[in-house]
This record gives structure tokens, C-alpha cells and sequence, in this order.
């Protein structure tokens, strides 16, 4: 039995470590694709980005065998801290996209998706189980390019601005009806022990992991200030 107990044990640290190093990867790979993008002549405008109180990444989701709509995007959300959202980048929460449609998507190619929440109600609504973007939270495709300024007004009146790019091209995309949720497993893995998403970016319970330092020193390069005119 002893002999037994320890195997038992080897196995379930095994499972463990590799399960915090997949979402290590993730995480990692999450920072270096939201560098990528960045660095995109036609990024995400910096007035846009400079008004969002948090940023989510999701990279390379691939659609499912069948090319339905239920396919799930993983990746990682960073908030600015502070009770105002004025403070610096914080520590990243995992994150699941389901129900994504993949009637642009050609052949196998996968999708980055990048979020941008605008406002505390919208982050509020993602700190709770689920919710469904263009019903729980207002969404809409976020401008790009030159003509972003002019775009604007009209799409900062949502509460999530969304992004994809695929076949290296970047834009905005309409993301209403798929459903945002913390994603728990993940965040048990990456952090060792079970902890909800807004202890995580809004309570200050964890410190930044290595493997989310690259998306987060990306995101403080980038805008260092929330610009939010309320704020």
C-alpha cells in the first residue's frame, strides 16, 4: 500500500507540473503575440488602448474539426490595478472564449483574438462566471488604422472592443454572441491552488508569474496611463 501511495503521489505531481507548464506556455505565448501585434503599423490605436482598464489575449485559436462555432479560445486577461484602474498592469487571469464563429477563416489557419474592456462594469461582468458578449456586456469590432480616430466616439460606447488577426491580417471583428469566462482549471494550474479572477486581477492575492511578465511589461510599455477621461 505505502509503495502504492507514493506512486499515486509521483503521478498526481506529475500531472501538476505539467498541467502549470501548459498554461506557462500559454501565458507566454499570449505576451509574445500582443508584442507582434503591437509592433503592426496599423495596431491597435493607442488612443483606444490608453482608455481600456483591461487587455485579454487569446492566441492561435483553431476552429474545431467539424468548422463549428464551438470551438475555445484560451488565453489570459491583465488589469490595470488600482480601485480606479490607474495603476499599473497587473497580474494575468486565464481566460476561455467559447462559441467563436469561423465563417472568415480559411482552411486551418489560426486566429489571435485580443479584447480590450473599456469600463468597470464591463470588467465586472467578466469577473463573473460567464458572460455572453452583445448581451451580458455590449461588444463591438474595435477600430484600426488611420480612420480609428475618427471611430472612436462611436465605438468606445461599448464596453468591449474586439480584434483578430489571421493570415497576418489585423481588424476588428464582431465577437457578439460567443461567451467569455474565468478559466478555473487554468488558473489553479498557473497559480497552484484554486483562486477566483478578480482575486487575481482586481484583489492583489498573487504576484505577476514569470511567464506573464513578457505580456505584462508589453502592456506597460505600451500605455502606462489610463487616459480614460472619468478616471
Amino acid at each position: 500500500m505505502k509503495k502504492l501511495s507514493i506512486v499515486i503521489t509521483a503521478l498526481l505531481l506529475s500531472v501538476a507540473v505539467q498541467g502549470q507548464q501548459k498554461e506557462q506556455d500559454r501565458l507566454q505565448h499570449a505576451g509574445k503575440v500582443l508584442g507582434e501585434i503591437l509592433n503592426i503599423p496599423d495596431n491597435l490605436p493607442k488612443p483606444v488602448l490608453d482608455r481600456s482598464d483591461c487587455v485579454i489575449v487569446l492566441p492561435s485559436v483553431k476552429k474545431g474539426a467539424l468548422g463549428v462555432g464551438a470551438s475555445i479560445g484560451r488565453g489570459a486577461m491583465s488589469c490595470r490595478t488600482g480601485a480606479n484602474f490607474n495603476g499599473p498592469w497587473g497580474p494575468p487571469a486565464m481566460y476561455a472564449l467559447e462559441g467563436i464563429s469561423f465563417g472568415f477563416q480559411i482552411g486551418g489557419q489560426a486566429t489571435d483574438f485580443v479584447l480590450l474592456i473599456m469600463n468597470n462594469h464591463g470588467v465586472n461582468m467578466l469577473l463573473k462566471s460567464k458572460a455572453k458578449l452583445g448581451a451580458d456586456a455590449s461588444a463591438a469590432a474595435g477600430p484600426v488604422g488611420r480612420d480609428a480616430e475618427a471611430a472612436t466616439d462611436v465605438a468606445l460606447h461599448a464596453e468591449i472592443l474586439t480584434y483578430s488577426r489571421a493570415k497576418g491580417l489585423f481588424a476588428g471583428i464582431s465577437l457578439e454572441g460567443s461567451t467569455l469566462r474565468p478559466d478555473g482549471s487554468a488558473n489553479h494550474n498557473l497559480y497552484g491552488r484554486d483562486i477566483l479572477a478578480k482575486e487575481i486581477v482586481r484583489e492583489g492575492k498573487v504576484r505577476t508569474p514569470a511567464a506573464g511578465q513578457l505580456m505584462v511589461s508589453t502592456l506597460e510599455k505600451a500605455s502606462p496611463r489610463n487616459k480614460q477621461g472619468t478616471k
